[in-house]
């Protein structure tokens, strides 16, 4: 199968952090500003007649009513991880790309939209309802996708196998390589990416080292990159898309305990218990509201996972209601399988072998449980010391 990528590019992050929290800002200019060398210049602006890069001065005697606001790097890359989180919706990789744009996997993904032309039309609906700026492509290559949208064309999916025509018509500038490299190839007369890609590798190797091959290699499919998800994707999980988003208890409930079904029959095949669940979330309004679940022991049993998680669903506020709901297991073990034990009169006792661990993580719930570890020291105080109870008992020699 083609490895496809979606990249978007959101070339506003800052402005449209800053409109979202003051919404009277919205038919205002505005334009962030920050400290170069001994120089105070526009980082971003969407204000006509102004430009990234331009003095502040120059700037406000332009557009004297010019909203100013500080560069916040950090604010933006935080919103910019928070996006690649919510974009864990439309596929379970994704990962931050540079400072305003991000990066998803969506190989296979497509089915579930209708296509690539549904699915980048759900993205960018997603996004802009958000109030973020958004330009997207899909492509073959995270290089290639990535240029692509950065370019500013309209959203499109190329078809696999087109990526080097696409390229050789953009501007080198879309790979994002250094200014050096671009000031250094433009004195050549080689402004755009084939005018690079037909010259010999040799020479531009020594004349502007590793890093242009890498992002040209990129591109162009020879040595993708691999992208860094946000959160790597659990090998267990279940997914329900709402028809309608669900408030009540009752339903939430009820799309728990089919997702819980369903994720326990794979562990079950597989011979693998849960040790830590969580369950997300996603509202219409682009909130993901998330509770999780610990077990002391490895467990595929669907009854006692959803009576653990309970008493945790009613942390969720489902406020205008989920669309979407995500089970995953984080984290999974082997589960032991243990022979009921036998009574004397040769039939099997009605306890089953879970009856305990299962008992544990209820009161768990409620209380904090520990047992008394021994432990090698003369003075009684430090004898012992509190331990995991599922643990069995590590008694010193000596």
């Amino acid at each position: 199968m083609n490895r496809r990528y979606l990249a978007l590019c959101l070339p506003y992050l800052a402005l449209d952090r800053l409109r979202r929290q003051h919404p009277d800002w919205d038919e205002r200019p505005l334009a962030v500003w920050a400290a170069v060398g001994n120089r105070r210049c526009l980082t971003a602006t969407d204000a006509p007649g102004l430009f990234p890069g331009q003095a502040l001065a120059d700037a406000q005697a332009i557009l004297p009513d010019l909203i100013l606001a500080d560069a916040d790097p950090e604010g933006d890359a935080a919103v910019l991880e928070r996006l690649a989180l919510w974009a864990l919706r439309f596929t379970p990789l994704s990962a931050v790309d540079g400072e305003d744009g991000l990066m998803l996997d969506t190989t296979g993904v497509e089915a579930l939209f209708g296509g690539e032309a549904p699915l980048l039309a759900a993205v960018l609906e997603s996004f802009a309802s958000g109030g973020y700026r958004t330009l997207a492509a899909i492509a073959g290559t995270p290089g290639c996708a990535a240029a692509l949208a950065r370019s500013g064309a309209a959203p499109y999916a190329l078809p696999p196998g087109q990526e080097l025509d696409s390229l050789a018509r953009l501007p080198l500038e879309a790979l994002r390589p250094s200014q050096d490299i671009v000031h250094g190839l433009g004195r050549l007369g080689l402004r755009q990416i084939g005018d690079v890609l037909r010259q010999p590798r040799g020479p531009l190797a020594r004349r502007f080292g590793r890093p242009l091959l890498d992002v040209l290699d990129d591109a162009t499919g020879a040595r993708p990159r691999p992208i860094q998800p946000v959160r790597p994707p659990p090998v267990f999980s279940a997914v329900r898309h709402l028809l309608e988003p669900i408030v009540t208890r009752p339903a939430i409930d009820h799309v728990l305990e089919n997702l819980l079904e369903e994720l326990c029959r794979a562990m079950e095949h597989a011979g693998e218990g849960a040790r830590r669940l969580i369950l997300r979330g996603f509202r219409v309004d682009r909130v993901v509201q998330k509770v999780s679940i610990g077990t002391g022991a490895a467990s595929h049993a669907a009854s006692h996972l959803f009576r653990l998680f309970r008493e945790a669903v009613g942390e969720l506020e489902p406020d205008l209601g989920f669309e979407r709901m995500v089970l995953e297991a984080l984290t999974t073990e082997p589960v032991v399988r243990t022979q009921a034990a036998m009574s004397r009169g040769g039939g099997c006792t009605a306890t089953s072998p879970d009856a305990l661990p299962e008992l544990l993580d209820r009161t768990r719930q409620r209380i904090p449980i520990s047992r008394p570890q021994p432990l090698s020291s003369h003075w009684p105080e430090y004898a012992a010391a509190p331990a995991d109870p599922y643990v069995a008992p590590d008694v010193p020699k000596d």
